[in-house]
């Protein structure tokens, strides 16, 4: 990292320094991984590298795709250049399949199928857990206005059309993930973070006798342990398919 790189934040699985251009910021991939809001803790050596060469991969589709993004160009195997981003603090969780805390707060069974994608928003606020959050109390927190919500809801559906048919290429099923997003400096609103198993539950399609097998966080989540091993495949995938 260049020394004359100021960290301007760290969070659970990147830090971001800032660039010598003032509308950007080097993001670095941490080997930590994080679960039931910091509760559990561990590093596995290599996380952060595939995070960021899956991420990568995921951002160059997206932008093919026309979907704004704030990823820019690879530095080196874990550190990204983005755009500069004021982000909104909002977690938006699209469901394809029921599993996770929907299963825990519902009376749907996990594994089920859903009739049609559900967007679940949760404020992005570790000393409140990141509790699920309504529309109108996004409004009357003034957290942003209804339309830009209404913009992130549309990105959102539609990076998910490209994600499910880019995953199923591969084998894997997208079952749900979160997106976070925020302003440039130009005001214009751009999906940030990342995309990778750390933020999306993907499972094997090449099981028989419909056996679940994650190959993502949920791994480290339920002391399944292999999670280099599912993230590497998941890069030789994506590799082998682009």
């Amino acid at each position: 990292m260049n020394n004359k790189c100021d960290l301007i934040y760290e969070g659970k699985a990147k830090k971001i320094f800032s660039h010598d251009d003032e509308d950007k910021v080097i993001i670095e991939f941490k080997d930590d991984a994080t679960a039931f809001n910091a509760l559990k803790k561990a590093k596995f050596e290599g996380k952060g590298r595939l995070n960021c060469l899956i991420s990568t991969r995921i951002f160059e589709l997206l932008m093919k795709n026309n979907i704004p993004n704030h990823f820019i160009r690879l530095k080196n195997e874990n550190t990204i250049i983005a755009k500069k981003i004021k982000v909104i603090p909002l977690e938006i969780v699209l469901r394809n399949t029921a599993y996770g805390s929907l299963c825990k707060q519902t009376t749907i069974k996990p594994g089920t199928l859903l009739a049609k994608p559900l967007i679940d928003i949760y404020l992005k606020n570790d000393e409140l857990n990141d509790p699920l959050i309504t529309r109108d109390r996004i409004e009357l927190m003034n957290i942003l206005e209804s339309r830009d919500l209404d913009f992130i809801i549309d990105l959102t559906l539609k990076i998910n059309i490209i994600l499910k048919k880019f995953f199923k290429n591969i084998q894997l099923q997208l079952v749900d993930f979160k997106l976070e997003f925020g302003y440039d400096l130009n005001s214009k609103i751009l999906l940030g973070d990342e995309i990778s198993p750390d933020n999306c539950r993907l499972w094997d399609l090449n099981q028989k006798d419909d056996i679940i097998v994650s190959l993502d966080k949920d791994r480290f989540r339920n002391d399944l342990g292999g999670l280099i091993e599912a993230y590497s495949e998941i890069n030789r995938r994506i590799n082998d398919f682009i």
